[in-house]
């Protein structure tokens, strides 16, 4: 038997009454599934889309990028079937940024305000996502706001940091091929990061470099101790070590 008396259990009861009964109202709501709001594939097309572009860009440098304005212009004809219009201008603002990183180097804000869209959408809901339009409207208000700015003055300090920062990253990589085995790994994360971080700052010529190095890396870690493999290597980082002088203090 219960030690609790009968008169509290009541007021217990009727406390509780009025909770009871609204969460047996919401429950038949809730058992509901959400109503789309578009057609099955037109979301599997958006969804499949979407990873497309995400990988186009984010491998840009390593695939070279072909697929890029391709993959835009993909999912551009993707939100025109959706006749949606945050759909349709997160499209046209996409269209709008494969057209200025052909025509131009694109401003360091338009690079990230890209890589954020990319980020984004490349989610499993694709087109249903509860946020969705809230989102759409926001990154293409974003990538027009940053094609809008254009390209940014150059900050003499921000390239000084970025010259001592990019030499401790050239010393780590001489250390890695130097080291016994050669540490491929280490070689491709610094590169990679360097190549990232030169894009943001514009200076494609050093980007270019640090693709090169990552292309001449082996899939293979022996094949790093091969002294033509090594030389190769060494070349490069000389011409990178070059190309930061004018930007050093």
């Amino acid at each position: 038997m219960s030690d609790i008396p009968e008169k509290d259990l009541e007021e217990t009861r009727a406390a509780l009454a009025p909770t009871l009964e609204a969460t047996a109202a919401i429950l038949p709501w809730v058992a509901k599934p959400r109503v789309l709001r578009f057609a099955k594939p037109i979301n599997e097309r958006w969804i499949a889309g979407c990873a497309r572009l995400h990988s186009a860009w984010s491998t840009r440098h390593e695939q070279g990028g072909d697929d890029l304005r391709p993959s835009i212009f993909a999912l551009y004809a993707i939100a025109l079937d959706t006749a949606d219009a945050d759909c349709l201008h997160l499209g046209e603002a996409l269209a709008s940024v494969a057209d200025a990183l052909e025509h131009g180097d694109p401003a360091p804000r338009l690079l990230a305000a890209l890589t954020a869209t990319t980020e984004c959408f490349n989610e499993i809901d694709g087109l249903e996502h509860v946020l969705f339009g809230e989102r759409a409207r926001h990154f293409a208000q974003r990538l027009e706001s940053s094609l809008a700015a254009g390209n940014e003055p150059r900050s003499a300090v921000v390239d000084r940091l970025f010259a001592s920062e990019a030499g401790e990253r050239l010393e780590r990589m001489h250390d890695a091929l130097a080291a016994l085995p050669p540490d491929a790994y280490a070689l491709k994360l610094e590169a990679g990061e360097l190549m990232q971080q030169a894009e943001l700052l514009e200076l494609y010529g050093i980007v270019h470099l640090a693709r090169q190095l990552l292309q001449a890396l082996p899939t293979e870690p022996g094949e790093l101790e091969t002294p033509s493999r090594r030389l190769a290597l060494l070349d490069l980082l000389k011409q990178l070590e070059t190309a930061l002088l004018p930007l050093a203090p």
